[in-house]
């Protein structure tokens, strides 16, 4: 596997150690120290910033970030260790195959020690059979459940627990989703009502975290083949990004085209998408710099609504642009169902005034080994 240039933000409008100082604040607003866990979401209200309840799933991705910037040499407020002890105390939250890949993730990288622990709990050799998401085969769930047992697998050099055939499995369901243009559906088996819906479009996030998974798990169990399907869909949204950087939220596997075009979400503009075509251009030696650049400099204001979305009065990075109402994004999809497009007017559209630690975790992930001002190491 061969290895691209690093990434650099000149000729972006967005410098990484800032951006990485300001998801840092962006955390520290949105944690609970009485619980010490991250909140789910935090919304501006007339009141002022209203936090929601803590989320652990959210609290595992925000650490995963901190700790990419920790390793960095950047100095941050958090006591990692106490949080992710705080996390593991209840591990209720998992319901299906993608939180158990979460937290093996998180565990293989953060606590590996404890991997033997996670292997006792949960039958991983069944999950596939008993989550719901596993049995539905949905992408984002196969996503993460692969990456997990990929990041396992190199944490613990195969000593631990013999997680080849478990992964195969959730490896040729992911590709399964895949369509012969590179672009996943949403699900294989849900309910017979929403079937048709989810085996034909899938959203950007299935794509993303598709892609990190096929990469991660070749690395980790040393094979080329889904570096294919990873780059097959790689080209594909990339070739549908757009003008101003745009990834878009829901696409058609089968004519490889985009559905529904917003929201549109930092969350992914600087976040899931660096991490997914980063470890992508990494793996295969092709570069996806200019798309990711592009991405972010949508955040920084070359958007629709020419607005940048980092706020560094409150110290948060503004969740999305949106349609103001749900008829306009339900009449978009309509449209392009038919092979109809139309523009949307900027008065139709908005910032979605809220803010997610796992938005900030992915955003680490990708670009914490640049640092912060100052100390910055990329």
């Amino acid at each position: 596997m061969r290895r691209t240039a690093p990434i650099s933000s000149k000729g972006s409008s967005v410098d990484l150690p800032s951006l990485n100082a300001l998801a840092l604040r962006s955390l520290v607003s949105l944690f609970e120290a009485k619980e010490n866990l991250f909140c789910r979401c935090a919304t501006i209200t007339k009141d002022g910033l209203h936090q929601e309840t803590t989320s652990r799933k959210r609290t595992v991705i925000a650490l995963l970030g901190l700790r990419r910037l920790a390793q960095s040499g950047g100095s941050q407020p958090f006591d990692l260790r106490s949080i992710a002890n705080t996390l593991l105390k209840d591990t209720d939250w998992v319901r299906g195959v993608g939180d158990l890949g979460l937290l093996t993730w998180f565990t293989a990288e953060f606590l590996p020690e404890r991997l033997p622990q996670l292997f006792e709990e949960f039958d991983f050799n069944r999950a596939l059979e008993i989550c719901p998401d596993g049995r539905q085969a949905r992408t984002t769930g196969l996503a993460w459940f692969l990456a997990g047992l990929s990041h396992a697998r190199m944490s613990s050099a195969g000593t631990i627990l013999d997680l080849t055939d478990v992964a195969a499995d959730a490896y040729h369901l992911l590709v399964n989703n895949q369509g012969e243009n590179g672009i996943f559906g949403q699900a294989a088996y849900p309910g017979l009502l929403k079937r048709a819906f989810c085996n034909r479009f899938g959203t950007f996030g299935d794509q993303i975290h598709a892609i990190y998974a096929l990469t991660t798990f070749a690395k980790a169990f040393e094979i080329e083949e889904p570096l294919e399907s990873a780059l097959n869909c790689g080209n594909s949204i990339r070739g549908l990004q757009g003008e101003m950087g745009q990834w878009w939220f829901l696409y058609d596997k089968r004519a490889c085209r985009v559905v529904n075009r917003y929201p549109v979400l930092s969350l992914h503009q600087d976040g899931t998408a660096p991490v997914g075509l980063l470890a992508l251009g990494e793996a295969t030696g092709q570069s996806f710099h200019e798309a990711i650049l592009k991405g972010l400099s949508w955040v920084a204001g070359t958007n629709e609504l020419r607005q940048d979305l980092r706020n560094v009065d409150r110290s948060l990075i503004w969740d999305s642009i949106a349609p103001r109402g749900k008829l306009e994004k339900y009449w978009e999809g309509a449209l392009n169902c038919a092979n109809i497009s139309r523009a949307y007017r900027e008065a139709s559209l908005g910032i979605r005034y809220e803010a997610r630690p796992d938005h900030f975790g992915w955003l680490l992930y990708a670009f914490g080994e640049f640092g912060l001002p100052g100390t910055a190491t990329g």
